[in-house]
């Protein structure tokens, strides 16, 4: 195993970046998908940008210093801080203080990553100072970016963004903005829309669909946050996501997308590992984009969260004996046409290519499906991974001979 990556990082003083023009004061409710519980998280991101001859005629750091104040004249929801109200419910308040901005230099260069630019990142920390006080979700600034030149002129662009205002599709659109506006756009493609009371449940609510559940799953599965000390991605080609259809998939399930084929190896293989009881109940819940969803669709442009889950189960011991593809029963009732976002966090160019590595900072619990390429440039999926030191081992060894003859290539 290589050594950890140790390198020093020199940042100058966090400054607010400001709306270009002057916008809007006003409140602007979110809706009741967007002020759950679940979402009042800060989530990270970080691309990684090879230096490009570009970088030389127009200064990268003033380049998107200059963009995001542009862009946040049209986001400009986003210069301001989440108020919460009396009863809990969230609102933004466009108060165009800005957002967070730090400019760092690392004394590293790009290819001492290694060619496994994926999460989890060694010394994530020091390319996103958690600044201290801008942690929470109310009253705070809602974006917070650092960009960190590296010694070999590349550059890192490292992100938290308070997903009460966006999902990742969402936030998306909003990245693809600044990145038009860093290549000389007056206005961005996309118009954003906010119309967040478009999924603001009526007063009184109307129940239409009544869904079963448990107020309270007994579960010997239940992994703590304590528990999780392996972090791992894994990179999947097409040609191995192939491989898993060709051998795994039923025949009436032989055109699955590749989404569906790997969550539910995976599933198989993480409930292998983690040796539950057979007659234990296992659960996948997927986030799935639900924008296309409605009748009629929700509007180009919105960029609020527009999640749904949509929900599998099946018993321990049918998952790990069974082929896959038989024993899961998915709950389908409940709008059915929902697909998984497709989301290339990579593809956002600010003039100067394509991110080697675009997409979320870190692992968690849940996993991440997340779109990318290899240092080869081919194209494939990386999967993170949380799970206990010997689960992961189990895992590893359950994957590896579902992919026997394909070897996968997998960052700790």
């Amino acid at each position: 195993m290589a050594p950890p990556l140790v390198f020093n990082v020199h940042r100058c003083e966090p400054e607010l970046i400001i709306p270009a023009k002057p916008t809007p004061h006003d409140l602007k409710p979110l809706s009741d998908i967007d002020d759950q519980d679940g979402l009042r998280v800060q989530l990270p991101l970080i691309y990684f940008y090879p230096y490009h001859p570009s970088m030389q005629i127009r200064d990268p750091l003033q380049v998107l210093k200059q963009a995001l104040a542009e862009a946040l004249v049209f986001y400009y929801p986003f210069a301001g801080r989440i108020r919460e109200l009396p009863d809990r419910k969230l609102v933004v308040e466009c108060t165009g203080e800005g957002i967070l901005f730090i400019e760092a230099y690392a004394d590293v260069s790009l290819d001492q990553f290694g060619d496994m630019l994926r999460p989890p990142f060694p010394c994530f920390e020091e390319l996103l100072f958690d600044v201290p006080g801008t942690t929470g979700i109310v009253n705070c600034p809602l974006l917070l970016i650092q960009v960190t030149r590296l010694k070999c002129g590349g550059i890192i662009i490292a992100i938290r963004f308070n997903h009460t205002m966006s999902d990742a599709t969402g936030f998306l659109q909003f990245l693809s903005a600044v990145a038009e506006m860093a290549q000389g756009a007056r206005a961005p493609s996309i118009s954003p829309i906010w119309e967040r009371h478009l999924l603001t449940a009526r007063k009184p609510p109307r129940v239409t669909c009544i869904h079963e559940y448990d107020d309270s799953v007994n579960t010997e599965d239940k992994i703590s946050l304590a528990e999780v000390k392996d972090h791992r991605s894994f990179f999947f080609l097409r040609n191995q996501i192939s491989v898993l259809r060709r051998r795994y998939a039923p025949p009436h399930l032989s055109h699955c997308s590749s989404f569906e084929i790997l969550a539910a190896c995976l599933w198989r293989c993480r409930t292998i590992a983690l040796q539950p009881n057979p007659d234990e109940e296992m659960r996948i819940i997927c986030i799935v984009n639900a924008r296309n969803s409605f009748n009629p669709p929700m509007p180009k442009g919105y960029y609020g969260n527009c999640i749904a889950y949509s929900v599998a189960k099946a018993r321990a011991g049918d998952l790990s004996r069974n082929p896959i593809g038989v024993g899961p029963v998915y709950n389908g009732e409940f709008l059915p046409s929902f697909r998984v976002a497709r989301v290339r966090f990579d593809e956002v160019d600010f003039g100067w290519g394509r991110a080697v590595y675009g997409g979320p900072a870190k692992g968690y619990v849940a996993s991440f499906h997340i779109a990318s390429r290899n240092e080869k440039g081919e194209d494939g999926i990386v999967v993170t991974l949380c799970l206990p030191n010997l689960a992961m081992e189990r895992f590893v060894k359950e994957l590896d001979h579902l992919l026997r003859d394909h070897p996968l290539l997998c960052a700790l």
